[in-house]
C-alpha cells in the first residue's frame, strides 16, 4: 500500500471525531428509550400518537432536546408538551435506569408541527393528483364526442 493512500488522521484527530459518534449514538438510544416510556405515562394530556420528530442531545450530555409532534395537530402536540414537562422528573430517572448513564440528561420537550405539515402536504398532493385525473378523463370524453 502506498504512503499516499494510507490514513493519515493522528490519533487526536481521531479521538476528537469520536465523542461525535458517541453523542449521535447517544441520543437515538434515548429516543428509542423515550419512546417506549411515553407508551407507559398515564397522563391524559399526553396524546397517545405522540411521535418523537428528532433529539438533540448536548456535547457534554447534560441536556436533551426532544422534538414532539402529534397527528391529532398542533394544539394537543402543546397540551402533550406540558404533561411532559410535568412528567419530566419520572422521565429522567426511568432513562437514567434504563441506559446505564451516569448522569440522565436535562429533557426539553418541544412542540414540532412537521408530522401536522406532512400530513397537510399529502393532502394537497392527493387533492393535486385528483384533479389531474378528473381533467385527463375529461379530454378523453370530450375527444369521443367530436
Amino acid at each position: 500500500m502506498s504512503r499516499s493512500t494510507e490514513r493519515t488522521d493522528s490519533p487526536q484527530d481521531r479521538k476528537e471525531n469520536m465523542p461525535n459518534y458517541k453523542n449521535s449514538r447517544m441520543a437515538e438510544d434515548i429516543k428509542r428509550e423515550l419512546t417506549a416510556i411515553f407508551r407507559e405515562l398515564k397522563d391524559p394530556r399526553i396524546d397517545g400518537m405522540l411521535s418523537i420528530v428528532r433529539t438533540e442531545l448536548s456535547g457534554d450530555m447534560s441536556s436533551c432536546k426532544v422534538y414532539v409532534s402529534s397527528l391529532e395537530g398542533t394544539e394537543r402536540t402543546k397540551e402533550s408538551v406540558k404533561g411532559l414537562k410535568n412528567a419530566a422528573g419520572f422521565i429522567r430517572r426511568e432513562l437514567f435506569h434504563r441506559l446505564r448513564m451516569r448522569k440522565s440528561p436535562e429533557l426539553s420537550f418541544i412542540a414540532d408541527s412537521s408530522i401536522e405539515r406532512g400530513a397537510e402536504i399529502s393532502r394537497r398532493l392527493s387533492s393535486i393528483m385528483e384533479n389531474i385525473n378528473t381533467d385527463s378523463e375529461e379530454d378523453s370524453g370530450s375527444e369521443d364526442d367530436e
